[in-house]
């Protein structure tokens, strides 16, 4: 870890990408934040009738497939393509160009409390409504909590560090 002193590796900002509740990109983001709108509603990915709270922060104006292939995003639960939409945003941003020259020199590093819900959610319902051969072969690597790393480094052809804490809500 690095002291305060300046010792060990920098870590500068050059970009930003930003998918929230207040939708996708960093533009529209400031711009609702500097107006004072919010981004917390009722749920609609699915009926919250059963629950006591039925508010949350969604995002309900994401399209996977205005930042990665239909492929590429069938083959990612929700949260690593947030991750994918937000690191070329970001990258774009910095005007950055990963190629073969400076690939060992970035990392990705991303934190997530948890993974790919939907995709558990998704492969529970196959099992039990389709049977086990109804499970798509890749809902162990959707659900893990390191993936949206993973793709980001993968896709975005990143060769440097690849880290990925979990630490609960304090990720």
């Amino acid at each position: 870890m690095s002291e305060v002193s300046g010792t060990g590796p920098r870590v500068v900002v050059t970009g930003l990408g930003v998918i929230s509740a207040l939708g996708v990109g960093t533009e529209r983001n400031w711009r609702r934040l500097l107006v004072g709108e919010g981004g917390i509603g009722r749920v609609t990915r699915f009926d919250p009738a059963p629950f006591e709270s039925q508010i949350a922060g969604e995002v309900p104006d994401f399209d996977p497939q205005a930042s990665m292939e239909r492929k590429e995003a069938r083959r990612m639960d929700r949260f690593a393509q947030f991750a994918v939409a937000a690191a070329r945003e970001a990258l774009a941003h910095a005007r950055l160009e990963i190629t073969p020259d400076n690939a060992q020199r970035i990392g990705v590093l991303i934190g997530s409390a948890m993974g790919g819900m939907g995709a558990l959610d998704d492969a529970y319902a196959a099992l039990y409504e389709r049977g086990p051969s109804r499970v798509s072969p890749f809902f162990v690597p959707m659900m893990l909590a390191d993936l949206a790393a993973g793709q980001v480094s993968i896709l975005l052809g990143v060769k440097g560090p690849n880290w990925a804490p979990v630490s609960a809500c304090a990720t």
